[in-house]
């Protein structure tokens, strides 16, 4: 499964590109969202590039491959209750910076790993303090919501694709030019990915493809 990272202005651009009087930019739901494929070429910049001409000239090319991207298929964007939402809290468990879970016995929170490590062996008493942090033996968590908002799309793929990338952005291109087509999120390989006459597959992570949590 594949984790994306958001761009920083991708919810700035969907309140008006951050400057008063604009038009929202992003509608996921009705809007065309599209992802595409960029080389190595691409040097990331979550907070400076804003827009598809900030990344469009690393662009991949290659047979089964249409400039552009492709439109997401299947989307959805769902609001949940934290008790209803995501993985149960484990014991003695390694968990990874990212990974969301809520108590066992739900207390309206979900909570973020914020550092890397192993549960213990009985649950802790998880603060419900706006960011706060509980540890958890080496694990520490931090208290991020009451609700989840997640964004969530099919897998894409390019069948028959003769093509290398090492990255795909997931870019709003409803908007007139390619200079006011909203970035959303960025999906790094971490290594050139290549197919020969083969199909070309990005599967979402479970989790969706972006998710946010609120107070």
């Amino acid at each position: 499964m594949t984790t994306a990272h958001w761009y920083g202005n991708a919810l700035a651009n969907s309140f008006g590109s951050g400057t008063e009087g604009n038009s929202p930019n992003i509608d996921f739901l009705s809007d065309d969202i599209r992802m595409a494929l960029l080389a190595s070429s691409y040097t990331p910049d979550l907070d400076a590039h804003d827009f598809w001409n900030d990344a469009s000239a690393d662009e991949v090319s290659g047979t089964g491959y249409t400039a552009n991207g492709e439109a997401l298929a299947s989307k959805t964007l769902t609001v949940t209750a934290a008790d209803s939402w995501g993985t149960t809290w484990a014991a003695s468990t390694a968990y990874s910076v990212g990974d969301i879970i809520r108590p066992t016995s739900g207390n309206g929170y979900v909570y973020r790993c914020v550092v890397a490590g192993t549960s213990g062996g009985s649950e802790p008493t998880f603060s419900t303090v706006a960011y706060q942090t509980t540890t958890d033996n080496t694990v520490t968590w931090a208290t991020i919501g009451v609700v989840v908002i997640q964004f969530d799309a099919a897998n894409v793929s390019w069948a028959s694709s003769t093509i290398t990338a090492r990255y795909a952005i997931i870019y709003d291109r409803t908007p007139a030019t390619d200079a006011t087509r909203p970035l959303i999120w960025l999906i790094d390989f971490e290594s050139d990915q290549s197919t020969t006459n083969g199909t070309f597959q990005v599967n979402i992570n479970s989790l969706g493809l972006g998710v946010m949590t609120s107070f």
